[in-house]
């Protein structure tokens, strides 16, 4: 570790060198932005403060992610792994059918058992609340709730044997850090991104975050977090539809002139720029100065990049913002969709966000999925077919997910938590389309076919970004191979 900005030989560092050419805002701006680009990166790297393995490390076959996270918990056995076998047995025990060694531990994965303690108390049936079918030429089958997102099952790759570490809402952490909650804050899958990649607009952040993110067992500031990182590696938060999507950062009113301003700007910069040659290593004042540059440039990107006047009536039409049940998601969606057009590297959109979830269907699951799904399927669908008649689909990343699944046996009129066995999908760049991956049982209890820690969908949409999550380290840090995962390869185009 270096403990001062020269080298024993007296030549300058090049971090000190990268200081000391900034002139004033400008050129602060411009070593910042060398830093996110990765030109930084290799001279640390070169310094010796960084290992050449934790800089990008093969071609990429995508450019962006949007990460869409529905909290509190989606049913799979009504989604994406419909379970007609419930119906057929609904009522009975788990005892009274032909599947009631699901429960067997000699028969389970060995790093599921006694992972829902509760599901003994589940052990009755319950029917499928809502109809199913299949689509495309894959023949995917998908629950009604969500038939607009079926329409587009040649382009999904489902996975339908997913598994984690803890029963309650604290799980809408692991699905996006890896870690247990009870740990605390780590980096997200987007903050690795960012500080993997760096930037492609220097006007906007690399990592936004659209919707209510949950409250529910961890601050929703976690679930976009970049914990040792460091914050200027967290995802910022922008209100779509909002007068001020991003507090604080509008021009004051034209009381201020655009050259006062790029003059205040500026000795911002020079004095933050004379903290920064001493205080190299300090996170939050990286995070400030980052903070001065996105907002000078937001003030103008934000209003455009938000702005729908310019959208055709049969976008907004395929977004549901014409209906005041999809309006509010399907701004999102399309939000979505014109960051990553023009660069942002990964867009998490959350729906249901506050407390456990608006997902969470301890009781009357039925409506609760059905008043949920009708606000996001439409949307999602038509961001889906928005992305592939761009030709974005190409080269972004779309996943589908929530923190757990619900449980195959009844909780009165509701299902309960169950991370025992679960399902997300993936589309977009270098997933192959049409194909499922994975399997519970009959029933749904458990993964029993190519099990996958969740951390396993992050690792594939960073190889897919020409990341290794093997190689993806900071010095002091030694990361669980649990955290890091594996590429699911079967999916990859």
């Amino acid at each position: 570790m270096r403990i001062n900005n020269h080298c024993s030989c007296g030549r300058t560092s090049r971090r000190t060198f990268l200081a000391d050419t900034g002139l004033g805002f400008t050129g602060l701006a411009l070593s910042a932005m060398m830093f996110r680009d990765g030109i930084a990166q290799k001279a640390r790297a070169a310094d010796g403060e960084l290992s050449p393995g934790d800089l990008a490390h093969f071609t990429p076959r995508a450019k962006s992610v949007i990460w869409i996270f529905l909290c509190g918990g989606v049913s799979h056995v009504e989604s994406f792994d419909v379970k007609p076998e419930l119906t057929k047995y609904a009522g009975k025990s788990i005892d009274e059918t032909p599947y009631k060694d699901v429960l067997d531990p000699e028969k389970i994965h060995k790093n599921l058992v006694g992972v829902n303690p509760s599901h003994g108390n589940r052990k009755t049936l319950m029917a499928l609340n809502t109809g199913y079918k299949a689509y495309g030429q894959s023949g995917l089958v998908v629950g009604d709730w969500f038939k607009h997102i079926g329409e587009c099952a040649d382009d999904l790759a489902v996975v339908r044997s997913l598994w984690t570490c803890h029963n309650d809402h604290g799980t809408q952490l692991t699905w996006h850090t890896g870690r247990h909650p009870r740990e605390g804050a780590f980096p997200t899958v987007g903050a690795w991104i960012s500080y993997g990649l760096g930037t492609q607009n220097g006007n906007l952040p690399e990592y936004v975050v659209l919707g209510e993110p949950t409250g529910d067992c961890c601050g929703g500031e976690w679930t976009h977090g970049a914990g040792y990182l460091g914050p200027e590696f967290a995802g910022v938060r922008l209100a779509v539809g909002a007068k001020e999507p991003l507090p604080f950062v509008a021009p004051a009113g034209g009381t201020m002139l655009p050259e006062e301003q790029a003059a205040e700007f500026s000795l911002l910069g020079k004095l933050n720029r004379l903290a920064g040659i001493e205080y190299p290593d300090d996170p939050q004042l990286r995070a400030r100065i980052k903070s001065y540059e996105l907002a000078f440039g937001m003030q103008r990107e934000v209003p455009q990049v938000l702005d729908f006047s310019g959208e055709t009536e049969h976008t907004l039409k395929q977004y549901g913002i014409d209906d005041g049940t999809t309006k509010p998601f399907g701004q999102q969606c399309l939000a979505a969709r014109r960051l990553v057009e023009r660069g942002v590297r990964f867009v998490q959109v959350f729906h249901g966000g506050g407390g456990g979830g608006a997902w969470d269907a301890h009781g009357d699951i039925k409506n609760n999925h059905g008043s949920h799904s009708a606000q996001v399927d439409k949307p999602i669908a038509g961001l889906l077919k928005d992305l592939k008649a761009r030709g974005l689909l190409d080269e972004t990343i779309v996943v589908w997910g929530t923190e757990f699944g619900r449980s195959p046996g009844a909780e009165g009129t509701g299902r309960d938590h169950h991370p025992n066995g679960f399902c997300a999908w993936l589309a977009g760049g270098g997933i192959k389309g049409g194909v499922t991956h994975g399997a519970t049982d009959e029933l749904g209890f458990h993964a029993v076919e190519n099990p996958h820690y969740v951390t396993d969908i992050h690792a594939t949409v960073l190889y897919l970004l020409g990341l290794d999550p093997l190689r993806l380290e900071v010095p002091g840090r030694k990361r669980l191979e649990l955290d890091r995962g594996n590429p699911i390869l079967e999916i990859v185009a």
